[in-house]
């Protein structure tokens, strides 16, 4: 009798245990934290994307005459820093890194859109079809990125809400589950760089 007892008591005792786990938002925590990763895997994947066609819209430029060797020296500055940046799914509650990876990607769309603009001044640029289909790329690439940047944020805030929230505070913090950073808004990061070019009809 007293071995059923014992055996009821712990089976009592474990489903209590489950119960309050899964009433305090333990399992919820977990998922949403999945979410946010998946969400910035895919952030990283558009940045990556767009980083592997600088090389090749850098050397089809250089190849225009004359053009402004210190825009093409931004870029390539501006990647080799974004490449030096990294950010792991655990670093993304830490706000000094995150905001050292944003800045750097930023810089870089800064300085690909000043390339851009001063590539309209170059015609031989404006009828290369190698130019012209990695510009296509870049500006897909452009919107992809701003599309999965909006798409974190918004899986950040359900988590960061859940995060704050009683009683998942209680099992946030028991494990570590620490409130993440999101991408702030940047002049003109609201909307996707304009890389098309107005070509004059002949």
């Amino acid at each position: 009798m007293n071995t059923f007892f014992r055996r009821f008591s712990v089976l009592s005792a474990l489903i209590l245990f489950s119960s309050v786990f899964y009433g305090c938002g333990y399992n919820t925590l977990v998922s949403l934290q999945e979410t946010v990763n998946s969400a910035w895997s895919q952030v990283e994947n558009q940045y990556q994307r767009r980083s592997d066609l600088i090389p090749n819209l850098v050397s089809t430029v250089q190849g225009a005459a004359d053009f402004e060797k210190s825009v093409l020296t931004e870029v390539t500055e501006a990647r080799s820093r974004v490449g030096q940046v990294k950010l792991s799914a655990e670093d993304l509650s830490d706000p000094q890194k995150f905001q050292a990876y944003q800045q750097a990607q930023d810089q870089l769309s800064s300085a690909l859109s000043r390339l851009l603009v001063v590539s309209e001044n170059y015609p031989q640029l404006r009828s290369n079809e190698n130019f012209l289909n990695l510009q296509s790329q870049l500006e897909g690439t452009e919107n992809r990125i701003s599309t999965e940047r909006r798409r974190f944020n918004e899986a950040v805030q359900a988590y960061n809400t859940e995060v704050r929230s009683f009683p998942s505070l209680i099992m946030a913090k028991i494990f570590g589950f620490k409130e993440k950073e999101y991408f702030k808004s940047t002049p003109g990061s609201e909307k996707a760089p304009d890389v098309n070019f107005k070509f004059e009809k002949k």
